[in-house]
């Protein structure tokens, strides 16, 4: 594979996936279509008990990439994108998101489709899609469910980041850890004392169970966001002016229309 790295620990229960494109870990078509193909060949692998996504070098992921945002691309990447939050609706295995450094876009909303959120003092969350004359659809449902409705509305329309201490303040992230070695230490603790020694089919069922409501919500008005994201949005000036003005390193130009 090419932008993603999986080893497996604990007899092969413990999935650990590494977003690693030797930089800023984007989420971009080749990234997504790997991890999607790697997603949907745990479907015959019962004895998984847990997926971690995590980021390989000094940050999580810098989130989807820009230049697939551009009208004739987004669809396309919206589709991608969103099969990957169904199919781990689907797949029911607990997640945990272990985030160092930028956390941003889809790469805090792919964390945010996880069970659990772990982080390090160097973790900053956020979601700047706003700032860029879009919206991130996947956070417009998960991250009010995850922290509420009035601080992530504040987070969504203002586009900025938020600390890790400030994350763990807000319910985000379960706990904050020091340095990166210290994050690693806690996880493999914190999965040796809950995961490990549990039924890997009672686990699947308490993430059921747990996210009926969660799972009906993103099902329902997930495709209803992308739908107003490609067909609305994008047929707007300035979210094509947003998306340009980033990849041409300029200062946007709003109409407001």
């Amino acid at each position: 594979m090419e932008k993603i790295k999986i080893t497996y620990t604990h007899d092969d229960s413990i999935a650990r996936i590494f977003l690693d494109d030797g930089k800023g870990n984007v989420l971009d078509h080749v990234m997504m279509e790997e991890l999607q193909g790697l997603l949907d060949s745990f479907t015959s692998k019962n004895n998984i008990k847990l997926i971690v996504f995590e980021g390989a070098g000094k940050h999580f992921s810098f989130g989807a990439s820009v230049d697939e945002h551009k009208k004739e691309a987004a669809a396309a990447m919206l589709r991608s994108f969103h099969k990957l939050f169904f199919t781990l609706r689907d797949l029911s295995i607990p997640t945990v998101a272990k985030i160092s450094g930028q956390c941003l876009g889809g790469g805090l909303e792919l964390a945010l489709m996880c069970s659990v959120m772990y982080g390090d003092k160097t973790a900053k969350l956020g979601q700047p899609e706003v700032v860029l004359g879009v919206f991130p659809p996947p956070a417009s449902i998960l991250l009010p469910e995850k922290i509420g409705l009035a601080r992530a509305e504040e987070m969504l329309i203002t586009g900025r980041s938020i600390s890790a201490d400030e994350a763990k303040t807000f319910g985000l992230l379960t706990e904050v850890f020091e340095t990166k070695d210290d994050l690693e230490k806690g996880l493999n603790e914190w999965i040796e004392k809950n995961i490990v020694q549990k039924s890997a089919v009672a686990l699947r069922y308490a993430v059921k169970a747990a996210r009926v409501k969660f799972n009906h919500i993103l099902s329902n008005f997930l495709p209803v966001l992308e739908a107003m994201y490609v067909k609305d949005l994008m047929e707007t000036h300035d979210a094509n002016e947003g998306i340009n003005s980033f990849i041409e390193k300029r200062k946007p130009e709003w109409k407001n229309n």
